[in-house]
């Protein structure tokens, strides 16, 4: 496929109902709601008018407009974020989509900056993911966050939650990432991808990756040097408020996106 010219948007999939940390969108986080401080960070690489929040909850639409946010009502029952982006942007003038995961108050924009990078020097891809380093071996089988095995050619080629490997962690760690909640896709691709079938690992793990995998397309990775942590359980908004008092970078976005009049 030849595109001819390359149009990026960012989209955050959101609901209330997330079965492990019910109601954590609207989060208070230093009094902004979690989804907000996703957005306004998103913000900070994208333009106003090409980030959209996509969800089939009245309460967070409302919240949510009081920022001025755009925002696109769907349908409110979906199984996962992919499928609430493909019908946030079906009818969105887009060549790729970025879906944006509300439960990642620490995005950093720069990391949004180098998906853009990836997809404007091979705008045919299929899918790309932000990467990270895993710090500790204890990372391997967090179940909370999802784990990725590296490739050739920067290729993902298997996400797990528990570890499969039996390797020293050292090895380990020159070719497995944490996967962030930064994932691009073609929009055609993404359109065709929601029409096919939950595959087995997907299904079983709760890992919506694996369908690409597992469907034989290529889900690039795009490395970044830093591994953030994102609320998926209760206990990690401790973790997430310390890193906003004592991480140089996370207290200057802080300040940058309090400042913000979005």
């Amino acid at each position: 496929m030849i595109l001819n010219e390359v149009k990026i948007v960012g989209v955050i999939p959101v609901h209330l109902a997330s079965a492990r940390f019910p109601r954590k969108a609207l989060l208070n986080i230093r009094g902004i709601p979690m989804v907000e401080h996703v957005r306004r960070r998103s913000l900070l690489s994208f333009n106003n008018e090409d980030v959209y929040i996509a969800t089939g909850d009245d309460e967070i639409s409302k919240n949510l407009s009081k920022y001025n946010a755009n925002i696109i009502k769907t349908y409110r029952d979906h199984l996962n974020g992919t499928s609430r982006v493909a019908e946030a942007i079906r009818n969105i003038d887009c060549t790729h989509v970025l879906l944006l995961q509300g439960d990642e108050p620490l995005l950093i924009p720069s990391h949004i900056d180098l998906v853009k990078k990836a997809i404007n020097e091979k705008p045919d891809g299929d899918a790309w993911n932000i990467v990270g380093p895993l710090n500790k071996v204890e990372d391997l089988n967090t179940h909370s966050f999802v784990k990725s095995v590296i490739g050739i050619d920067n290729r993902i080629i298997y996400c797990f939650r528990k570890s499969p490997l039996t390797i020293n962690f050292k090895i380990a760690q020159e070719f497995t990432r944490k996967i962030h909640g930064i994932i691009a896709y073609r929009k055609d691709f993404l359109l065709d991808l929601v029409e096919m079938a939950p595959s087995n690992i997907e299904k079983f793990e709760s890992i919506e990756q694996m369908r690409i995998i597992e469907n034989g397309y290529v889900l690039n990775s795009v490395l970044v040097d830093t591994s953030t942590p994102g609320i998926n359980e209760p206990h990690e908004l401790e973790i997430v408020l310390k890193s906003l008092e004592n991480d140089i970078v996370q207290i200057k976005l802080l300040e940058k996106i309090t400042c913000s009049q979005q």
